[in-house]
């Protein structure tokens, strides 16, 4: 039984005391009216209208219920209008997962200039390293960075792509031999973070595959403690080219092995979130205004590829 739809066609029984009459203004069947009351008699085991061939007329058990439902459908009226309301206008919080690549690069400027334009929205954001650490069905919105998304049921937009590049800093390479190819690599100190703990790379070029298996000297869970320790010449790292744009520009690092493809460089730059149609004002507004500087962000003004 839907009580509270129960209580709805009872309310209105009681007010036109005819179930024909309280059939139409519902749109229902008169069946349908004879059996919600039913049912709330049967579940309340009393009975609340008498009924004859002639008349109508409330038991005072039901006058009594009659009144307490008509407040209840009041008060549960006044809440679906008050969550429309809410939903319809861009206030309130918005729950947000964000890789930590993202909320490293592109986030804090993207919700900054949001929040120009809508102050009345505030975030609560829950930065992971590894897709596997979230389910993005658990949020209202998720920007995510990966070689492969889990399949899902939300809206999926891509708002551009990534590159992992070979990298190392000037001072980690000047003492030693040129890199010139993958074969080398083992001879080297190798960075890992949390996106490449897998202990081997792939290669090709026109001689073919070459596959590296690797023994780090460094790994973290967090990617950014991977772009410090290459920096500061720890080691040779694998690192996304939108993280460390402005290392390579300033020849902080240097990328190395250019001549070879490296396999399973390319990274989907996601944005997630369930339908429009369930969606807040809040949210609909954040998504709108990340696709509409899509053209703005790092990974796309700085010639990511398309």
């Amino acid at each position: 039984m839907n009580q509270l739809e129960s209580m709805r066609i009872f309310v209105t029984v009681a007010e036109c005391l005819n179930f024909g009459v309280a059939a139409k203004q519902l749109g229902i069947s008169n069946s349908a009216v004879t059996r919600g009351v039913g049912a709330l008699e049967h579940h309340l085991r009393l009975r609340l209208i008498n009924r004859t061939t002639r008349s109508v007329s409330l038991t005072q058990a039901g006058q009594s219920y009659f009144e307490s439902c008509a407040d209840v459908l009041s008060q549960v009226k006044q809440m679906e209008e008050k969550v429309r309301a809410e939903a319809q206008s861009a206030t309130g919080r918005v729950k947000i997962a964000v890789s930590a690549l993202f909320a490293a690069t592109d986030l804090p400027r993207l919700l900054t200039e949001f929040r120009k334009k809508h102050p009345l929205i505030a975030f609560d954001v829950t930065i992971y390293e590894q897709q596997a650490q979230i389910s993005p069905e658990d949020f209202e919105l998720s920007f995510m960075v990966e070689r492969k998304l889990r399949d899902s049921s939300l809206v999926c937009r891509t708002l551009g792509r990534t590159q992992d590049v070979i990298v190392a800093a000037p001072c980690y390479l000047k003492p030693r031999a040129l890199l010139l190819s993958p074969r080398d690599l083992p001879n080297y100190d190798i960075l890992l973070d949390s996106e490449s703990l897998m202990r081997y790379w792939t290669f090709n070029d026109k001689d073919g595959v070459h596959r590296v298996a690797l023994v780090p000297t460094m790994t973290a869970r967090n990617t950014c403690a991977v772009v410090r320790s290459a920096v500061a010449g720890l080691g040779v790292a694998r690192l996304p080219r939108m993280l460390i744009e402005s290392e390579l520009e300033s020849g902080k690092l240097l990328p190395l092995l250019e001549d070879f493809d490296l396999d399973g460089k390319d990274r989907t730059i996601s944005m997630l979130y369930a339908g429009q149609r369930y969606a807040t004002q809040a949210i609909r507004s954040l998504v709108d205004f990340a696709i509409e500087r899509q053209a703005d962000m790092s990974f796309v003004a700085r010639g990511a590829p398309a």
